[in-house]
């Protein structure tokens, strides 16, 4: 996840001040992703520093506005345009497979119906969550919930197949 691509996001649509972006972050996350205060503002700072965003003033309660700047844009254009490259075999419960295998762990079958019942509540919750998202209207964070659980449902079909080894 990148805050500050989504910091500029957030900019491309109105200038704000780091109270503003954290909150627009949440809504736009739906609060499933925490991000703290002070993450906000050290981006900020480095997005001024490499003149992706600017500041033209205070606001009337003095707190510091931040506006994207055109090499903001085009950053944030990259961004969006470019696939994202995702790590196929760096998993870390694949890893501690691995590891199991190599220290011939007696516990292997309960190491996977352990991982596998710890889906499964991820699964209902993100199942809960899918829907109180239908309800609000949220189609997009709808749609990125559909996508995880179709990795999760991946994962057990891969657990139930490593389980027959």
């Amino acid at each position: 996840m990148s805050v500050k691509h989504s910091l500029l996001a957030l900019l491309y649509e109105k200038p704000s001040h780091g109270y503003e972006l954290k909150t627009g972050f949440d809504e736009l996350v739906q609060s499933m992703w925490p991000l703290n205060a002070g993450q906000v503002y050290t981006t900020l700072d480095r997005l001024e520093r490499d003149n992706l965003v600017e500041s033209p003033g205070h606001d009337k309660k003095d707190r510091k506005l931040y506006t994207i700047t055109e090499q903001g844009k085009k950053e944030l254009w990259n961004w969006l345009k470019n696939p994202v490259e995702r790590s196929l075999l760096k998993d870390e419960f694949y890893f501690k497979y691995l590891c199991a295998s190599h220290v011939d762990y007696q516990e292997k079958q309960n190491m996977i119906q352990v991982q596998k019942q710890t889906i499964i509540k991820d699964v209902l919750h993100l199942t809960q969550f899918k829907k109180q998202m239908n309800q609000a209207g949220n189609q997009t964070m709808k749609l990125l919930v559909e996508g995880a659980l179709l990795h999760l449902e991946a994962d057990i079909k891969w657990l139930d197949m490593i389980a027959k080894d």
